[in-house]
C-alpha cells in the first residue's frame, strides 16, 4: 500500500485577498508562515519518507518546514505546479467568475485537462517508486484536479483551505481512494 498527502501551501496576501494566485509567486504571509508551522508538526508525525513540491515559493516554503520537521529535504518537482491563470493571474477571483461564469470560461486559463494530467505524471512517478509515504505540497487547483479524477463524489465535498492536507492511498490494483480530506492542524 502507498500513501501520498496532498497539502495545501500555507496563506499569502493573495489568498487572503482573494486573488487568482497561479503562477505568480508570492510570498507566505504571516498567518501563513503560522499555518506552516503547525501543518509541518501534523505531517512531520506521520513519517513521511519523501516531500516532494511545486517550484513556487509559497509551496517551497511549506515543503521545506514540513521536511525540516521530518529530517528531510524538500524536491521539486514542476508536475505538481498551479495552474496558470494567464491574464487574469492576481484579479479578484469573484470578479473573474462574475464576468465569464466560472474560471474556466476565462481566456487564457491553463485547461484543467492539462492541469490534471501533468500532475497524474507526478502521481505515477510516485506510484511507481519504491516509498510508501510521501507528501506533495501543491495548490488547490491542483489538489482538486486530482482528487476529482480519484473520486468525484468525494471531491465535490472538498473545501481545500490552505495548509490543510488529504491522503490518498493506492492499493496492490493500482486503485488509488481518498482516504481523508480537508485535514487541519490539529484534526
Amino acid at each position: 500500500m502507498r500513501y501520498l498527502t496532498l497539502a495545501r501551501h500555507g496563506r499569502t496576501a493573495l489568498n487572503a485577498e482573494g486573488r487568482l494566485r497561479g503562477l505568480a509567486d508570492p510570498p507566505l504571509d504571516e498567518a501563513g508562515a503560522g499555518e506552516v508551522a503547525r501543518l509541518a508538526d501534523d505531517l512531520a508525525a506521520w513519517r513521511p519518507e519523501q516531500v516532494l513540491c511545486s517550484p513556487l515559493q509559497r509551496a517551497r516554503s511549506t515543503a521545506r518546514a514540513i521536511a525540516e520537521r521530518s529530517g528531510l529535504t524538500e524536491l521539486e518537482d514542476a508536475r505538481f505546479n498551479d495552474r496558470d491563470y494567464g491574464p487574469w493571474t492576481g484579479e479578484i477571483k469573484a470578479e473573474v467568475v462574475e464576468r465569464f461564469g466560472s474560471v474556466d470560461a476565462a481566456p487564457g486559463v491553463e485547461d484543467l485537462a492539462v492541469v490534471l494530467e501533468r500532475a497524474r505524471r507526478g502521481l505515477a512517478a510516485i506510484a511507481s517508486g519504491p516509498l510508501e509515504r510521501v507528501v506533495v505540497v501543491t495548490h488547490d487547483a491542483v489538489i482538486r484536479a486530482l482528487l476529482e479524477w480519484v473520486d468525484a463524489d468525494a471531491a465535490a465535498s472538498a473545501a481545500v483551505p490552505t495548509a490543510s492536507w488529504c491522503r490518498l492511498s493506492r492499493d496492490e490494483h493500482a486503485v488509488w481512494r481518498i482516504e481523508l480530506l480537508d485535514q487541519k492542524p490539529g484534526s
